[in-house]
């Protein structure tokens, strides 16, 4: 067994939260370790839609031109039936917002991730560390890894996903199972794919698809919808997942170029994951924070995918997450009881953010893949429109500066 050793701050998770906190703090000249139970940075899922609130963001991070510079900038967003294959709602992505212009793109998570990683000094990054266990002594919290090794930290904070270890010692509730699965893929055309600046949504028939180029050559695509017997063995390779998804998009009015898309792409070994969320009651009543420890990201706020948010909203954690902690250590009182008022001045800034983002896209959810007749009718007739503009609202918000 190791020496223990003693830390400041240590941040359980190398993904976006996790590096995005790390690099807030390393810009307000405060070290912290990362503790990334992987051997290498994770880029599950392929890429995000990254709008304009995680640009803000990242620009307070100073990475947002980095990330600019690689993926495409999106002037409409249209949501097409599933049913009839018409448009059902355009909306134009060149406007302005309460706290400036709109700026959504798709983003390549490992292009992102390895993106904050190059800026953190060497050696913020311990791999293949993964936390099991977290005991306290005192203001100390004692950090048992599965190496057997133990760390001690004055300051811990959980970014370590949906099963998060952190979150269970402060004492939330696990996440709900919404029901519905999701899968992914990424596609890559060397000479080009043609696709404009423009997401593509079908909405109707018991699933959501979107379409999502990244860049001039590479398309991102997502497939969510309610799994049942019905289905099969789709879940137990790549081939079957992706045949059923295929399956299903030509049952639906849904154009070629986005059958190609799905035909051509990597997919995840994780085939269909079910789709989680932290239930708003329980954040509006539990503990976000405790003495001297915090959650953030996945950690915090799993939620569905419908808004598009769950990488954005880990972003903005990180930057006021960095901006607590730092104002903190600047006053010399992150090594005492003050280093845990910051972390509830961070709990408080986050708390109703995350209830918001939670439930909108639940909601969301819901409507766009419910079969039920009238919801149905009503969501083609009228509320297409208004679905797609809750999206851009949603991202209509700014975490500020650090």
């Amino acid at each position: 067994m190791e020496a223990e050793a003693v830390e400041d701050i240590v941040i359980a998770g190398a993904g976006l939260a996790g590096l995005a906190t790390a690099l807030g703090l390393h810009r307000k000249g405060v070290r912290c370790l990362v503790l990334e139970s992987s051997p290498t940075l994770r880029a599950s899922g392929f890429a995000f839609t990254t709008w304009t609130n995680a640009f803000r963001a990242l620009d307070a991070l100073a990475v947002g031109d980095k990330i600019r510079e690689h993926h495409l900038l999106y002037e409409r967003m249209t949501a097409f039936s599933a049913a009839t294959g018409e448009a059902a709602a355009t909306v134009s992505l060149k406007m302005q917002g309460k706290s400036g212009p709109h700026e959504i793109r798709c983003v390549k998570r490992d292009f992102l991730l390895q993106t904050l990683a190059n800026e953190l000094p060497e050696g913020t990054i311990r791999y293949s560390s993964k936390m099991v266990a977290i005991e306290e002594d005192g203001d100390v919290k004692i950090l048992h890894l599965a190496d057997g090794s133990i760390i001690k930290a004055k300051v811990l904070v959980g970014c370590d996903g949906v099963n998060s270890v952190v979150a269970k010692w402060l004492g939330l509730p696990n996440p709900i199972l919404s029901g519905r699965s999701a899968a992914r893929g990424l596609a890559e055309y060397p000479d080009g794919h043609g696709l404009g600046p423009e997401i593509l949504q079908f909405i109707g028939k018991g699933f959501r698809s979107g379409v999502l180029p990244c860049n001039d050559t590479s398309v991102y695509w997502n497939y969510t919808w309610y799994p049942s017997a019905a289905d099969g063995d789709a879940e137990e390779s790549v081939a079957k997942m992706r045949g059923y998804v295929l399956a299903n998009l030509r049952g639906a009015k849904i154009p070629a170029v986005a059958l190609d898309v799905v035909e051509r792409s990597e997919m995840s070994d994780v085939v269909s994951p079910p789709l989680r969320f932290r239930s708003p009651l329980a954040l509006v009543r539990g503990r976000i924070s405790r003495g001297g420890v915090c959650v953030a990201g996945d950690a915090l706020h799993p939620m569905t995918p419908e808004l598009g948010q769950g990488g954005c909203a880990a972003l903005e954690d990180g930057v006021v997450l960095a901006r607590c902690l730092g104002e903190a250590f600047a006053r010399g009182e992150a090594v005492n009881i003050k280093a845990a008022a910051a972390l509830e001045k961070y709990a408080e800034a986050r708390r109703w953010r995350s209830v918001q983002l939670i439930t909108a896209a639940y909601v969301v959810g819901f409507i766009q893949q419910s079969n039920n007749a009238v919801i149905k009718f009503v969501r083609e007739r009228f509320l297409s429109g208004l679905l797609t503009k809750t999206l851009v609202a949603m991202a209509d918000y700014d975490c500020g500066t650090l």
